[in-house]
């Protein structure tokens, strides 16, 4: 086995690395919001993921993707609210 080998082989036995989360700072809302929306999301996938590979419990599945469905229409809900308030505001005379 030559170096590139042993080294290609260690590089993928370390774990892989997670991104940082993102820290709110003096109380940031809209931060925590976008964390708390991506930790709903991702666990979602990870109980779908385990109910598929493993035959999670399936009552944890539902719930988890009931979860994940409401965090996503509140984030439309938002968007589309946010979009409304810039066309009014593009609307007002100068």
């Amino acid at each position: 086995m030559d170096i590139r080998q042993a080294m290609a082989a260690q590089a993928y036995a370390q774990p892989r690395l997670t991104p940082p989360t993102a820290e709110p700072q003096n109380g940031n809302a809209f931060t925590q919001a976008v964390t708390s929306f991506a930790e709903t999301v991702a666990q979602g996938e990870a109980q779908a993921t385990a109910a598929m590979t493993t035959g999670a419990d399936p009552h944890s599945l539902v719930t988890a993707l009931a979860q994940t469905e409401l965090a996503v229409e509140t984030a439309v809900t938002i968007r589309d609210r946010v979009v409304e308030a810039y066309q009014e505001i593009l609307r007002m005379p100068v």
